[in-house]
């Protein structure tokens, strides 16, 4: 009778084909897993650089949006700066309209407040309202212009009366018939003047003078013969 060792069981012998067999299938299944790894790797960076290129094109498509906007932007601010300018050349333009509309109404009170002066009529409490209401005229902006020996200015004068004068060399106001007003730069009433023109065949002032100079006296005065 054999004796047995207690405790240890005897192992099947493994034939050295399968140890073999059983060291590849762990190389096999790692190379398979990598193989399928790598295609999944290649996916994700695909994925990601068309991410990117999409979000760079909505980056753009962002810019232009917003350069549009700020066109527009500008040009409803530079459309707003012209409808403020032209507003407010429309209501300065309404205000002068009316404020000579209402002084042309009073120009016959100071025609007539004029001549009173000029007839030493304008005495007493008639002064005293006539030059409070000259002085609001002046306050609004209305000036009188018209004054004898000026030249005659068909934009500003109108001529009532005309007459010849031999020493006048070109149209002069020789008298003012009604004094001129304006408001500003615009003329409500033009001047009524009487216009003088120079004398048809006159010689000017000047050739004149030069002719009948004291030099030319002495030498037409030396030139004639001795009554004596």
């Amino acid at each position: 009778m054999s004796e047995e060792t207690p405790g240890f069981d005897e192992k099947p012998e493994v034939p050295a084909d399968a140890a073999a067999d059983d060291a590849a299938e762990p190389k096999a299944a790692a190379s398979s897993e990598e193989e399928a790894a790598a295609p999944a790797g290649d996916s994700a960076a695909a994925q990601a650089a068309g991410q990117g290129t999409a979000l760079l094109a909505q980056l753009d498509q962002a810019r232009t949006a917003l350069g549009e906007r700020t066109a527009d932007l500008q040009r409803l601010q530079a459309e707003y700066q012209n409808y403020r300018r032209r507003v407010e050349r429309d209501r300065i333009a309404v205000k002068e309209i009316a404020v000579a509309s209402l002084l042309t109404e009073l120009l016959p009170t100071l025609d007539d407040i004029g001549r009173a002066r000029e007839h030493g009529e304008l005495v007493g409490g008639f002064k005293s309202v006539a030059e409070s209401l000259e002085t609001a005229a002046a306050k609004m902006g209305l000036q009188q212009f018209g004054k004898e020996g000026e030249p005659f200015d068909p934009t500003i004068h109108e001529a009532l009366m005309h007459s010849y004068a031999p020493d006048v060399t070109e149209d002069t106001c020789v008298a003012i018939l009604q004094p001129g007003y304006r408001i500003g730069e615009r003329t409500i009433r033009p001047a009524r003047v009487a216009v003088a023109e120079p004398q048809p065949g006159a010689a000017p002032k000047s050739e004149a003078a030069e002719t009948d100079s004291p030099s030319d006296a002495s030498a037409k005065d030396a030139d004639a013969p001795d009554e004596g």
